[in-house]
């Protein structure tokens, strides 16, 4: 299958969302290059707009892990990415400072009510961003809910966080970052993240092992691309309409580059430009070869009851 035809049956778009928004995010209003390219005189000019049904549409809140170590040695010297000292780099504290001030943004803009799934690479730095951020408060000794960390999992010197009214957790191995060669994208074995992170549902992950990460070959861009696309795909066929991800730069800036061809460049770019540490981005994803199976609910069929309805401009 080609790179191109992987990415025909999804489309993005850029939402807007607000602290007063509805439930459903507002397409943003057309440039003015958009604008300017339908004259008002020109009826059977193409629209620039999307038109799609809602029930193949889900808002997906993209999200880049906070600082990490790895990210304040690269920065340093690139050489650094190639140390074992960085294996499974978790946060630094000013990583857990943008953390907590995403959280808060969260909870202020009513995301974090409106999410119904959370799906996370399984790196230390992206499963503390994502509990951070989406999970609970700190825990208190009564609650009957499990831990989504532990008390100072991952050298995070972090109070332990609590699954109380969270959605669910999912780690997923195919939103990871770049495989290979690098020991900062190497994850540790399932069984200590359970360790870790108790309330986080790791079984679709097959092997306790990280089996995917190879010493010698690095991940190329295009293949992270496909694999970004086939996630995207699989995102299309959950039945959750609202989700977060939470992942890393690599893995967003080449799938995402994936998508937008159709668009305007300005908006092409608001969808795929590189993600800044623990940014959130939100977009609308529309599957358009029907992957997804689910009913319009609310939709209504009308002629209840039946009677006559030919319409006006019916020609014989």
């Amino acid at each position: 299958m080609s790179h191109q035809s992987m990415t025909s049956n999804l489309s993005f778009y850029i939402s807007s969302v607000s602290p007063l928004s509805s439930p459903l995010p507002s397409i943003r209003r057309l440039s003015l290059r958009c604008r300017s390219s339908l004259p008002s005189h020109d009826m059977e000019a193409k629209p620039s707009q999307g038109l799609y049904p809602l029930h193949r549409c889900k808002t997906i809140h993209l999200v880049r892990h906070a600082q990490g170590f790895h990210n304040v040695e690269g920065e340093k010297n690139n050489e650094a990415y190639l140390s074992e000292d960085l294996f499974d780099a978790h946060l630094t504290p000013l990583g857990w400072q943008q953390v907590d001030n995403l959280h808060k943004h969260v909870k202020a803009s009513g995301i974090s009510n409106r999410i119904e799934l959370v799906v996370v690479s399984p790196l230390l730095r992206t499963l503390q961003t994502a509990v951070g951020t989406f999970g609970g408060e700190g825990y208190k000794d009564g609650l009957n809910a499990p831990l989504l960390m532990t008390a100072g999992a991952g050298n995070s010197e972090r109070p332990a966080i609590s699954s109380l009214s969270c959605p669910p957790f999912i780690a997923v191995e195919s939103c990871r970052e770049h495989l290979g060669v690098h020991p900062c994208d190497r994850r540790r074995n399932i069984t200590k993240y359970r360790e870790f992170f108790p309330a986080i549902d790791f079984s679709l992950i097959e092997t306790d092992e990280d089996v995917l990460w190879k010493p010698k070959v690095r991940e190329e861009d295009q293949d992270i691309a496909a694999r970004g696309v086939k996630f995207f795909n699989w995102l299309s066929t959950r039945k959750e309409k609202e989700i977060a991800v939470v992942t890393h730069s690599g893995f967003l800036y080449h799938t995402l580059n994936s998508f937008g061809n159709d668009c305007d460049p300005s908006v092409k770019n608001e969808i795929s430009s590189k993600f800044a540490n623990c940014e959130l981005r939100s977009v609308i994803l529309v599957d358009k070869c029907m992957n997804s199976s689910d009913p319009p609910v609310i939709n209504y069929p009308g002629k209840i009851p039946a009677g006559e309805d030919l319409p006006s401009d019916n020609q014989k």
